[in-house]
């Protein structure tokens, strides 16, 4: 099965990683991440969200582990040394993506994420828009039900299909949102 390492980035908008992580419970790929993305993550939200209560983002967090029990990577930190990127704040990321035999990581952050560097590693990294739209053209059944189910399930204040695909394109997601209105899925 396809794995995919999600950095920080593609986990911190809520509708984006509600949409992947809704992709991965579908079995379209196998997500993992590490401790150390996660509080990457917890971070810019709380940064992002100041009126969030930690607990509040401590039970999104709780709740992935709980769905994906093996989607968290440990033991990644003796390749750091290994890895050389622009940014050096990143070798984890490639580090327990490597581990985890990832075939690619979705990151926002394509610059610090130099093709050259992560062949060596067997990865690539792909931006969360190409990996919506790479799981579209896989399954686009599966992902007009899942921003369907992403707006039936949200509580208060309700939300509609058309609700998610803004906040999809605010999280990035444009292009992703743009195919899925032209082929009428949402």
């Amino acid at each position: 099965m396809f794995t995919a390492f999600l950095d920080a980035n593609a986990l911190v908008p809520v509708a984006l990683a509600d949409t992947i992580l809704r992709a991965a419970e579908e079995g379209l790929f196998a997500p993992k991440w590490s401790e150390k993305v996660e509080g990457e993550a917890k971070e810019a939200i709380a940064s992002i969200h100041p009126d969030l209560s930690p607990s509040r983002i401590e039970s999104r967090f709780k709740a992935m582990n709980s769905a994906f029990p093996d989607a968290c990577v440990h033991g990644w930190e003796p390749l750091v040394g290994q890895i050389a990127l622009p940014d050096a704040d990143d070798r984890h990321v490639v580090a327990a993506a490597w581990l985890s035999r990832a075939d690619a990581i979705v990151t926002a952050n394509m610059a610090d994420f130099p093709e050259a560097a992560l062949a060596g590693c067997g990865l690539h990294a792909v931006n969360p828009d190409d990996f919506l739209l790479d799981l579209l053209d896989l399954a686009p059944a599966a992902l007009a039900r899942i921003v369907k189910q992403q707006a039936e399930d949200a509580g208060q204040p309700p939300l509609s299909s058309e609700d998610v695909m803004i906040a999809l394109g605010r999280a990035g997601a444009g292009r992703f949102v743009t195919e899925v209105r032209k082929a009428g899925l949402a």
